[in-house]
């Protein structure tokens, strides 16, 4: 915005600038960021943000991503793998490897959209549920 246009042109010549002569206009009167949250702004924080200060629960040392890892796709995600039409007649089911694609658990949001055999390395109960009602299985595998 130019300058021209700017409120302080207005106020040119009124000495407190609309900031009152009293309280008057400094720079950071009550501290900077969250400052003061345990001090002079705490019925704030309490209002606003209770629970903000303090520790709850146990602390885990040196915390590794790759052991807690687990990639979760829902049940209506699940696309079965197409087969023959011999295949169906003889009545063969497609067999879906989810810890080849990249997924470690399955959970049971949705339907299947038809039977097949899915092997994961962890399920949840709805979703062992929804795959048997589909006229699939599922596999445990390591």
């Amino acid at each position: 915005m130019p300058t021209r246009f700017k409120h302080t042109r207005k106020k040119r010549g009124h000495i407190s600038a609309g900031y009152g002569r009293i309280g008057k206009h400094r720079k950071h009167p009550s501290g900077r960021g969250n400052a003061g949250g345990q001090h002079h702004k705490r019925i704030w924080m309490d209002k606003y943000h209770p629970g903000y200060f303090g520790k709850i629960g146990m602390r885990h040392f040196h915390w590794k991503k790759n052991a807690y890892f687990c990639n979760t796709i829902n049940v209506e995600a699940i696309v079965p793998p197409a087969i023959s039409d011999a295949d169906k007649k003889a009545g063969k089911v497609p067999v879906l490897n989810l810890v080849k694609q990249g997924y470690s658990k399955v959970l049971g949001k949705g339907s299947m959209r038809g039977p097949c055999i899915v092997k994961c390395r962890l399920v949840s109960r709805l979703a062992e549920k929804n795959i048997k009602k589909a006229g699939g299985a599922v596999v445990i595998v390591p």
